[in-house]
């Protein structure tokens, strides 16, 4: 019986970290759609709509490697899986890694929501 009442409480906490990280995915993916930025990626420049559009199919393909908001941006949101080569994004006159911006966004976000 107690190792039950363990699992379900580990259970509980899983399904919570899970829930965190799925609404930190929503808002990062809302966070480029709205950013007005161009993306680069494969040689390409991709409005931030675009750009959020093609994350989101990223990230409902890829999900199983998207278990952290970190995972997310490491994993699906900093670089080409067909090239390799890593995604870079343009606001004004600054143009840095996807990831970088991404991981700024994010702190930013978890620092505004404790």
């Amino acid at each position: 019986m107690r190792y039950l009442a363990i699992a379900c409480l580990l259970l509980g906490v899983s399904s919570a970290v899970a829930a965190d990280a799925e609404q930190e995915i929503d808002y990062l993916l809302e966070f480029v759609a709205d950013s007005g930025c161009i993306f680069h990626r494969n040689g390409s420049d991709h409005p931030s709509a675009e750009a959020a559009d093609h994350l989101r199919l990223k990230y409902r393909r890829g999900k199983r490697y998207a278990s952290s908001a970190e995972n997310f941006i490491d994993r699906l949101a900093s670089s080409s899986s067909w090239s390799g080569e890593p995604y870079t994004v343009t606001c004004g006159e600054l143009t840095e890694p996807s990831a970088a911006w991404l991981h700024r966004a994010l702190a930013d976000y978890r620092a505004a929501t404790d």
